[in-house]
Formats: C-alpha cells, structure tokens, sequence
C-alpha cells in the first residue's frame, strides 16, 4: 500500500496539464477561481478513474476512429485552455481572457487529458496489494489517491497564486503566463508521443 501511495504522489506532482493549468489560472486568475477550476478537475479525474476501472475507457480506446477524435479533441481543447492562461491580462493578446476556466473546464480537461487515463490505469492496473478483494482495493485506492491528489493540487494553486502577489511587472506576468501554458502543451505532446 505504500509502495502505491508513493506512486501515487509522484505521478500526480510531476507536471501534467491538470497541475500546470492550476498553477496557470492561480496565477492569471486568483484563489476562487482556481478552487472552483480543481473542483472540476477533481470530478473529472475521478470520472476518468471510474472509466478505467469499469473497462469503459479500455472499450472505447481500441476503436482507432474514437482514439483520433479524442486525440484532435484533445488537442483543440488543451490549446484553447493554454490560450485562455497566456493571454490573461495580456495586454499584446488578440483578446484577452475575459473568465477564469471553471468547474466544466476542469472537467474537461480531465476529459481529453491524455496524463488522467495512463495514470489511472497503471493505478488501477498496478500495485497489488490486497488480493482478498480487487473491490475492497479498489476502494482503497480511490481513498488514498484522492487524498493525495487534492493536497498536490492546492499546492499548485498555492505556487500559481504565490507567482501573482509577487506584483511582477506585466510583461514579466505575461512571460510567465505564456511559460505556464507552453509547459502545460509540452507535456501533452511529450504524451501523444510515447510510444503507445
């Protein structure tokens, strides 16, 4: 069980779109719109765990049809969430953000985030630890990966919201801004590019 806890932590710390973009709205955004931001993440994870566990996701991702439309979906909506983060208060933006990402946004994120289902199927694949009962551990897991997921994910938003009361000068926001989003599709390309 500790071995999967450990597993646990360092899958979810290590940055993917879901703790990158929290950093990203904290910091364009503040702390109520980021709360509001992983409330959503936080049901969209545990809807892509369900989709794990029950083989749904493992049903739907043999069609190679739905696997592009998820992965073109994927992409859309990643780019359209990192445009929302670097162009906050953008003054050089075409447009500038005029919402923070919400509670729906964090669910789809969670969605189309390719990170939530190859985390959550090594969790759920993985790390045996109690073969009485795959339902009892199955439980388990849900309860100790959620209490590890929130805490990281408030920390990220803490990091984010920590970077905005620094008072940067705008352009250096801006930078860091546009930095957060670069990262945030960094990572998803680095994932759509492992070898499946």
């Amino acid at each position: 069980m500790l071995t999967f806890a450990l597993a646990v932590f360092f899958l979810i710390i290590t940055p993917g779109p879901g703790v990158l973009s929290v950093a990203g709205v904290g910091s364009a955004f503040g702390a109520r719109p980021g709360v509001r931001y992983i409330g959503g993440l936080f049901v969209g994870t545990n809807l892509v765990a369900l989709a794990v566990v029950s083989g749904m996701a493992a049903i739907i991702l043999t069609n190679d049809r739905i696997r592009l439309i998820l992965l073109v979906a994927s992409l859309a909506y990643l780019l359209f969430l990192a445009s929302r983060i670097a162009f906050a208060g953008s003054k050089i933006a075409f447009r500038e953000a005029p919402h923070a990402p919400g509670f729906w946004a964090g669910i789809v994120l969670q969605a189309v985030n390719p990170k939530a289902y190859a985390v959550n199927t090594t969790f759920f694949t993985g790390f045996a630890f109690w073969p009485g009962s795959l339902a009892t551990e199955t439980l388990i897991k849900f309860a100790i990966m959620n209490a590890i997921w929130v805490p990281i994910h408030f920390v990220w938003l803490y990091a984010g919201i920590t970077l905005n009361r620094l008072n940067l000068a705008p352009r250096i926001q801006r930078r860091i801004n546009m930095g957060m989003a670069l990262c945030m599709l960094a990572v998803v390309g680095l994932a759509l590019l492992a070898p499946k």
